[in-house]
């Protein structure tokens, strides 16, 4: 690994982030986006699996999915193997919802870049850059 690969590597987490960052002032994010699109990323998941996924406390993460639940964007259902436990998974309105930000993000980004001198080539090279970083940890965590 070249002193180069690292260094241009954490600027692409850098701006990546800012990217994200920027989108998320400009565009109106309703609570409990994040959850919505772990639940897309992996599928139903259980309270403690999405508090760790978002790296929040459980009781937080109890309370997002309740006003979830209450806004009708996500279900509870019992765990086929744990009694004791519920699966949270989305619902039409949530894959709809998550959809709406989606294209709002997009739309943003966009914007930023016809104000650039990117390409729409440009833009899918970054996009594979971006997925061939995190293939090998999802077919890894599969």
């Amino acid at each position: 690994m070249t002193t180069e690969l690292v260094t241009e590597s954490g600027d692409l987490v850098t701006y990546a982030a800012r990217l994200v960052r920027a989108v998320r002032r400009a565009v109106e994010h309703p609570t409990g986006v994040r959850v919505l699109s772990l639940l897309d990323e992996h599928g139903p998941l259980g309270i403690s699996a999405l508090a760790a996924a978002d790296r929040c406390s459980q009781p937080t993460m109890s309370g997002t999915v309740a006003s979830l639940v209450e806004s009708g964007l996500v279900t509870k259902s019992a765990h086929p193997h744990d009694a004791r436990s519920t699966l949270v998974d989305l619902t039409g309105p949530g894959r709809a919802e998550l959809a709406r930000v989606r294209q709002a993000n997009g739309r943003e980004v966009a914007a930023r870049l016809t104000r650039s001198a990117c390409s729409t080539e440009d833009l899918q090279t970054a996009i594979a850059v971006l997925r061939a970083a995190l293939d090998p940890l999802e077919k890894g965590s599969e």
